[in-house]
C-alpha cells in the first residue's frame, strides 16, 4: 500500500482532459482524434469535452504522429522458427517483459528483439480508452502523462497513447509467429478523476451514473486498513467503480473477451486490493462482493493467466486475493530485494521468503512502475538492476516481471532523453547478462531451487537442481568462490560474459566472480543465443526547436542498415551521421531497422519534437496556461497555501435547494505552470449567481471553513 501512497502525489495531478492535438499537413489548422481515429476541426467541437483517440472500430493508421509508425508485412519474417528461442510453454514458468507505455505498434516492431532476448511474455499498458490529458501531449511526464491510460473513461479497445485495436491485434498476431504470450493491464476499479470525461455510451450501458459508482464513490480513503473504505471510496481521486453491478460486470466481460479474441492471453489487474473480496464489508449498492467470479467467466479461462496488483503493508489479505484470482503481486519482495541489493547484503532471510503467506503464486520484480514513478526506485543504477533481476529470474519459483524504464533514462535523468509515451524504452532488458538469465530460467524449468551464501553475506549462489547456478556478487571487491555445489563435474563458462570459466569436481566449485557482477553458469541444455543485429544512435538531444540535431548511426550484425525519417528512406553504415529535421506536423520521426544473416530484422524508432510547425501550435495552445479553457466557460483560479496537499478540489453547490456538480471533494483542479491551480466552470447546472465554491485538499484543509464563496470571474483566489 505504501507504493500507491507515495504514488498519490503524481496522480493527483491527472490534469483534465483535452483533445489530442496535431497538425495537418503544413496547416495551422488545429484538430483532434475523434473516438474513431479521425482528424476533427476543433473549431467545430467543444474543446472540454474532447474524448479518448480510438475503439474498435479504429483502423490502424497512425496519421496523427502520437503512435510508432505502422509497420508493413515486409518489416516482419513470416516464417520465424518460434522454437530456436527457447521461449516456456507456460507463462508461469517464463519470464515477463514489461513493455511499459509502449505502443502497440512498437512492442510488434520488436517482437524479434524480445524473443531473442528470452522473454516468453510482454505485458502491455492499459488498452482502454482513457483520459485525453495534456491536449494530447504524448511525454511520459510534462506534455503529457503516463498515467492518463490509468484513468478509463470507456472500457473499448484502443487509446491515443498505445493504438487502435487493429494496431492491438497486429500486435498479438506477431507475438504468436515468436510463441509470446501477450498479457494486458485491467483498470476495472475506477474511472477517470474528472466524471464528465466518462463516455455516455458507457454511464447508459451500466445503468447511469448512479449505478456505476459506490456509494461512498466520492469520498477520499482515509484509513487503507479499514477495507470498506479500501475496497469502495476514491483512490487518489479516482472515482471507485461499483464492480458488483451485473451491468458493469457484463460490460467488463465483453471488453475482456474481446482482448482475448483479439490475441490477449492473460491479464494484470490494476488496484485489486481496491476491488473486495466475497468476505469483505459490502457496499449498501452491492449485495455480495462477486466481481472475482467474471475471471472464472472469460473465455478460454482454463488458460488465461491472471495476477492481481495487491500492494502490501494495511490489511491487504494478500493471501485471500491469491486463492481468489490465481495470481498476485509480491510488493514487500521487491523492496527485499532492492534492498539486499543496495546494502550489498543478500541475507536469505529476506530473500528465501516472498512473504505472501507462504505462496509462490506471485509475480515478482526487481521494481514495478509504481515504484519507478513514486518510489524513487529511478535511483537504482542499470548494474543494481542487472543483480536484482538475477535474484529473481534464477528462482524457479515465482513469475519474475522485468520492468523497461525509459529511454536514456538514469538515476539523473528519471524520465530519459526522449521522454516519449509509445516508445520502446532502455535496452537493458536485452543486456547480455539479463539475456542470460532468461535463457537459463527457461532451460531449468522443473529443477528444484536451493539459496546459500556462498563464503560472503555479500553474495547469493541460486542452484537449480544438478544443471545449473547463478552467482550473485553484490560487494564491491571480486569473489573467489570455494564452495559446496550440486553441479555435476564440468568446466562452466559463464553465458552472461563478465567472468571467466569456473569448475565443479568432487562437490565444490571454484573460479572467480567480479564485483558487482553476476555469473551464469549451466552446459545441459545451453545453446548459443539467437543473433539478432542492433541498431543505434548517438544523441541524448531529442529538441529541434533550436534547428536540427545531427546524430551518428550505428548498426551491428548486419552490413548495412535503413533509415526512414520522415518518409525518406536510404541505406546506412556503422558511423554514418545523419542531419534530423522535422516533418510537416513538428516532429521528426526517425526508425531505424537492420536483417541479419538468420533473416531477424531489429527496429527501433525515434521522436524528435519541438519542430518549427509544432512551436506555433504550442505557443498558441498555452496562452492561457497549462490548462484548456471550454467555450463559454468561466476560469476559476486558485492559489493553495503551501502546507495544502497538492490533490486540489473545488466543491461546486447551490444551497437551496442543494445542487452539487460533484459530490463532495468535488472536481480535480488542474495544475498551471506557475504553481496555481484551474477549473472551468460551465453553468449548464447552477448559474454562476447561484453557484458557491469551496476549495479543498481531500485531507484536513478547506476553504472557506464554512459557507462557501460566490464565483468572480478572473479573481485569483487565494486563503485569507
Amino acid at each position: 500500500m505504501k507504493n500507491k501512497k507515495l504514488l498519490s502525489a503524481v496522480l493527483t495531478f491527472a490534469l483534465a482532459a483535452s483533445p489530442a492535438l496535431l497538425l495537418s499537413g503544413c496547416s495551422s489548422t488545429v484538430t483532434y482524434v475523434d473516438n474513431n481515429g479521425n482528424a476533427v476541426d476543433a473549431s467545430k467541437a467543444e474543446s472540454s469535452e474532447g474524448s479518448p483517440d480510438s475503439d474498435s472500430s479504429s483502423s490502424g493508421s497512425s496519421d496523427d504522429g502520437s503512435d510508432t509508425p505502422v509497420a508493413t508485412p515486409a518489416d516482419t519474417d513470416s516464417s520465424v522458427d518460434a522454437s530456436k528461442f527457447g521461449l516456456t510453454d507456460k507463462i508461469e514458468d517464463g519470464t515477463i517483459l514489461h513493455a511499459w507505455s509502449w505502443s502497440f505498434n512498437t512492442i510488434k516492431e520488436s517482437m524479434a528483439d524480445i524473443a531473442a532476448a528470452g522473454y516468453s511474455s510482454i505485458q502491455t499498458s492499459p488498452a482502454n480508452t482513457c483520459v485525453v490529458g495534456e491536449k494530447g501531449g504524448m511525454q511520459l511526464y510534462g506534455k503529457g502523462k503516463w498515467y492518463y491510460h490509468y484513468q478509463p473513461t470507456n472500457w473499448k479497445i484502443g487509446n491515443y497513447q498505445l493504438g487502435t485495436e487493429d494496431d492491438f491485434k497486429a500486435m498479438c498476431a506477431e507475438a504468436d509467429k515468436y510463441g509470446i504470450k501477450i498479457i494486458v493491464d485491467v483498470v476495472p476499479n475506477h474511472t477517470a478523476n474528472e466524471k464528465r470525461k466518462v463516455e455516455q455510451e458507457f454511464i447508459d450501458a451500466v445503468g447511469g451514473e448512479d449505478e456505476l459508482y459506490h456509494k461512498n464513490a466520492s469520498k477520499s480513503i482515509g484509513n487503507y486498513g479499514d477495507r470498506l473504505q479500501c475496497t469502495t471510496y476514491t483512490l487518489t481521486g479516482l472515482h471507485d467503480v461499483n464492480t458488483e453491478n451485473p451491468k458493469f460486470q457484463e460490460y467488463f466481460l465483453s471488453y475482456m473477451n474481446q482482448l482475448i479474441a483479439d490475441g490477449a492471453d492473460g491479464f494484470r489487474y490494476d488496484t485489486a486490493k481496491h476491488i473486495g473480496l466475497p468476505d469483505d464489508p459490502k457496499d449498501e449498492k452491492s449485495p455480495e462482493n462477486n466481481f472475482w467470479d467474471i475471471i472464472k467467466k472469460t473465455d478460454k479461462a482454463d488458460t488465461i493467466f491472471n495476477y492481481g496488483e495487491v500492494l502490501q503493508g494495511d490489511n491487504e489479505r494478500v493471501a485471500d486475493y491469491i486463492n481468489t484470482i490465481g495470481h498476485t503481486t509480491a510488493s514487500l519482495y521487491g523492496g527485499a530485494v532492492r534492498g539486499c541489493i543496495q546494502r550489498g547484503k543478500m541475507l536469505l532471510l529476506d530473500l528465501e521468503d516472498f512473504k505472501v503467506g507462504g505462496s509462490d503464486k506471485v509475480v515478482t520484480w526487481v521494481e514495478s512502475h509504481d515504484n519507478y514513478t513514486g518510489d524513487n526506485s529511478y535511483t537504482m543504477t542499470d548494474d543494481q538492476i542487472v543483480l536484482g533481476w538475477a535474484v529473481i529470474a534464477a528462482n524457479g519459483k515465482g513469475t519474475p516481471l522485468f520492468f523497461d524504464r525509459p529511454y536514456g533514462s538514469s538515476p539523473d535523468n528519471q524520465w530519459g532523453d526522449m521522454n516519449r509515451i509509445g516508445a520502446a524504452g532502455s535496452d537493458l532488458y536485452k543486456e547480455k547478462t539479463v539475456v542470460a538469465l532468461n535463457r537459463f530460467r527457461n532451460a531449468m524449468v522443473g529443477e528444484e531451487t536451493k539459496m546459500t551464501n556462498p563464503g560472503k553475506k555479500s553474495a547469493l549462489m541460486i542452484e537449480r537442481g544438478s544443471k545449473g547456478a547463478v552467482v550473485i556478487n553484490a560487494g564491491k571487491e571480486d569473489l573467489a568462490l570455494d564452495t559446496e555445489t550440486a553441479l555435476a563435474d564440468g568446466t562452466y563458462k559463464d553465458t552472461g560474459e563478465k567472468n571467466g570459466e569456473f569448475t565443479a569436481a568432487g562437490g565444490k566449485l571454484t573460479g572467480t566472480v567480479k564485483a558487482g557482477t553476476v555469473a551464469v553458469l549451466y552446459n545441459e541444455g545451453y545453446t548459443d543465443p539467437v543473433a539478432i543485429p542492433t541498431v543505434s544512435m548517438d544523441t541524448n538531444s531529442f529538441d529541434l526547436s533550436g534547428g536540427n540535431v545531427t546524430v551518428t548511426l550505428h548498426v551491428s550484425g548486419a552490413d548495412k542498415g535503413t533509415y526512414d525519417l520522415n518518409g525518406t528512406t536510404a541505406e546506412f553504415s556503422d558511423g554514418d551521421t545523419l542531419e534530423v529535421t522535422a516533418g510537416e506536423n513538428g516532429e521528426g520521426v526517425l526508425k531505424l531497422s537492420a536483417t541479419g544473416n538468420e533473416g531477424l530484422t531489429t527496429n527501433h524508432t525515434f521522436w524528435f519534437t519541438g519542430g518549427a510547425s509544432g512551436n506555433a501550435e504550442e505557443s498558441k495552445s498555452e496562452d492561457n496556461g497549462s490548462a484548456e479553457i471550454p467555450e463559454g466557460a468561466t476560469e476559476i483560479k486558485f492559489q493553495k497555501p503551501d502546507k495544502w496537499g497538492d490533490d486540489i478540489h473545488i466543491y461546486i453547490y447551490q444551497p437551496t435547494p442543494l445542487v452539487e456538480v460533484s459530490k463532495w471533494p468535488g472536481e480535480t483542479m488542474t495544475k498551471n505552470d506557475d504553481g496555481t491551480y484551474s477549473f472551468y466552470f460551465k453553468s449548464d447546472e447552477i448559474p454562476d449567481d447561484k453557484a458557491l465554491i469551496i476549495f479543498n485538499d481531500t485531507g484536513k484543509n478547506q476553504f472557506p471553513k464554512k459557507d462557501g464563496l460566490n464565483i468572480e470571474a478572473g479573481k485569483l483566489y487565494t486563503v485569507e
